[in-house]
């Protein structure tokens, strides 16, 4: 499924606080940069999902964010699970930019 210009916009919305943000479409979703380092995404069937390393990932499953995973189809490793580094926003961010930014802010301290 593909990213419609509705969620962008309310991405870019979310994340105006960490301006400047470029885009660029991929795999059928989006990915969010800011000074060109990615720090989110907008996935088709999991939404907008922030980008989470070190420390930043036991902060992110305390808020309740979920990781994306999936099912490797092909090669060695067909049939397990395969973790991405992109977590759900948790609820209190959805649709709030002081709180969205704040994670980008965050999610971009450890990339």
């Amino acid at each position: 499924m593909s990213v419609s210009d509705d969620q962008i916009a309310h991405a870019l919305e979310l994340f105006d606080g960490v301006a400047p943000l470029t885009t660029r479409k991929m795999m059928g979703g989006l990915c969010i940069y800011s000074d060109g380092v990615i720090f989110a995404i907008i996935h088709g069937d999991h939404g907008i999902m922030i980008k989470g390393k070190g420390d930043f990932v036991t902060e992110l499953e305390g808020m309740g964010c979920t990781r994306w995973t999936y099912t490797r189809d092909r090669g060695a490793k067909a049939g397990g699970p395969t973790g991405m580094p992109y977590w759900t926003l948790p609820d209190s961010a959805q649709d709030d930019p002081t709180a969205a930014s704040a994670l980008a802010r965050r999610a971009l301290t450890f990339l």
